[in-house]
C-alpha cells in the first residue's frame, strides 16, 4: 500500500487549526491540507463584530471578521491547501477520515492528523431550562452569526445569562446594534470574567444579579418575560430575549465513537505534552481540548502543536506508553492529561493547565512518584486558567498526581 500523499491533515479552520498549518509549512512540511466545514476560515472569530483580536499574533488590534480574513490570507500565502465546506463524519482507520462535501463523500488519509474543531456554548436543552419555548432564546454564537452574516438583531431588550468573557462580548454586540440588555445574571457569587473586563456591565449601567438563576421563560410566540430566582425569592422581569452565554464544551463529537473517547473532566480528547492522542498519528490543539480560551491562546497552542508534529514527522511516531495525570475534585481538568517520555526536543506544552469546578481556597500540589515537586496556596476560581510548569523529569515518572488541600 502506497504512503498517503497528504503529510498532515488538519480538521478545523479556526485560529488553532490555521496556526498549526502555518507552523507546519514554516517547518518545510510539503502537503498540508486544512478542512473547514464553513465556507470561510476563521472559526468563531468571524462572528465577532468587535475587537480586540490579533494583538500578539499580528501586533495589531483587529475586529473578529478582519482577524478571520487575516488567518485565511496567511494560510493561502503559506501554501496551505484549504478545503472549505468539508465536514469530517468520522475517523476511519489509523490515520484516515471520512469526509462529506458538496462533491460527495470520500476518505482522506494522511501521515498525521490534527483535530482543532474548537468549542461551543451549552445550548438551552443541555442547561435544562424550564418554561415556554418562544422565539428569542439563543446563544452568543447564534446572535453574532445573525448580526455578522445577516444583519439581523433578534431582540432589543434581552436578559444575559452568564458572566464569562464571552458574556462581555455579547454585551458589546448588543450595544453596537441598538439593543440594550435588561440585566445580566450569574449563578455564582462572583462574576467569571477577569478584571477589568468584568466591570463592563457596571460601567454601562446594566443591572447585575449574582447568585441568581433563570427559573422560567414566558412567551407564546416571542420571549415576553423571565422569572429569576435569587435564594428563595422569585421575581418576574420583562424582556424580549434570553441570551445564553458561556459554559463552553469542546466540539469533540468525532472522539465520542473513537477508541480514545473523551475525558470526563474536560470533555475533550486526552493528549500528552506534544498534543498527541493515544493513537500516535493523531494530535489535537485549541479549544477542543477543554472549555474556552481566547483566540490568541488557541492560535499559540495550535502553532506549538504544529511545530511538534513537524518534529514527529522527522523522528517517527512515539511508541512509549503515556502515563495519565491523576487528580480529584475540586480540580476539574488537567491539560495535557498524560505524559510520555517523548523523543521530541521541543514539546508543544511546557505547562499543565488546570481548572477548578468552584471557588475554593487551599493548596494545589504536584507529586511525581509520590514526592511533592510544586505547590501553591491561593483562592482558586472556576473558569480561570491555572498554569503549572511541567518538570523535565515528569516525563519519566511512574505516577503523576495533582492534589488539593483546603485551607480556611
Amino acid at each position: 500500500m502506497s504512503p498517503p500523499e497528504i503529510d498532515v491533515l488538519i480538521i478545523g479552520g479556526g485560529p488553532a487549526g490555521v496556526a498549526a498549518a502555518l507552523a507546519l509549512r514554516q517547518q518545510g512540511i510539503a502537503k498540508v491540507v486544512l478542512l473547514e466545514r464553513e465556507a470561510e476560515l476563521g472559526g468563531a472569530t468571524r462572528h465577532c463584530s468587535h475587537s480586540p483580536f490579533g494583538m500578539r499574533e499580528y501586533h495589531r488590534v483587529l475586529f473578529g471578521s478582519a482577524y478571520g480574513r487575516r488567518l485565511a490570507a496567511d494560510a493561502s500565502q503559506a501554501g496551505v491547501e484549504v478545503r472549505t465546506q468539508h465536514s469530517v463524519v468520522r475517523f476511519d482507520g489509523a490515520a484516515s477520515v471520512l469526509v462529506s462535501s458538496p462533491r460527495g463523500v470520500e476518505t482522506l488519509s494522511a501521515k498525521r492528523i490534527i483535530t482543532a474543531t474548537g468549542a461551543r456554548e451549552t445550548p438551552r436543552a443541555a442547561r435544562l431550562l424550564a418554561g415556554e419555548r418562544p422565539i428569542g432564546v439563543i446563544t452568543t454564537a447564534t446572535l453574532q452569526a445573525y448580526v455578522a452574516f445577516h444583519g439581523l438583531m433578534p431582540f432589543r431588550r434581552p436578559l444575559i445569562v452568564g458572566s464569562e468573557l464571552v458574556s462581555m462580548s455579547a454585551i458589546l454586540t448588543c450595544l453596537s446594534h441598538a439593543a440594550r440588555p435588561v440585566a445580566l445574571i450569574e449563578a455564582q457569587s462572583h462574576l467569571m470574567a477577569r478584571a477589568p473586563i468584568r466591570w463592563l456591565p457596571h460601567l454601562l449601567g446594566i443591572p447585575v444579579h449574582r447568585q441568581t438563576t433563570l427559573a422560567d421563560i414566558w412567551g407564546r410566540e416571542r420571549v415576553e418575560a423571565v422569572t429569576l430566582q435569587t435564594g428563595k425569592e422569585l421575581r418576574k422581569v420583562a424582556c424580549d430575549g434570553v441570551l445564553l452565554t458561556g459554559q463552553f464544551i469542546p466540539e469533540a463529537a468525532l472522539f465520542l465513537n473513537a477508541p480514545c473517547g473523551v475525558q470526563q473532566g474536560s470533555a475533550g480528547p486526552l493528549i500528552d505534552q506534544d498534543g498527541r492522542l493515544a493513537n500516535p498519528l493523531h494530535f489535537a490543539a485549541g479549544n477542543v481540548l477543554r472549555g474556552i480560551e481566547t483566540g490568541g491562546w488557541a492560535f499559540r497552542e495550535g502553532r506549538a502543536v504544529g511545530h511538534a508534529v513537524a518534529q514527529d514527522l522527522r523522528n517517527g511516531p512515539a511508541r512509549e506508553e503515556a502515563i495519565p495525570v491523576a487528580y480529584a475534585a475540586p480540580i476539574k481538568l488537567v491539560v495535557p492529561g498524560a505524559l510520555r517520555n517523548s523523543l521530541l526536543a521541543l514539546p508543544a506544552f511546557t505547562t499543565f493547565q488546570l481548572r477548578v469546578s468552584h471557588r475554593v481556597r487551599g493548596v494545589i500540589s504536584l507529586h511525581l512518584d509520590g514526592v511533592p515537586v510544586w505547590e501553591k496556596q491561593a483562592q482558586w476560581l472556576p473558569e480561570r486558567r491555572i498554569l503549572v510548569p511541567i518538570p523535565a523529569r515528569a516525563r519519566s515518572a511512574r505516577t503523576i498526581e495533582f492534589r488539593f488541600q483546603e485551607k480556611c
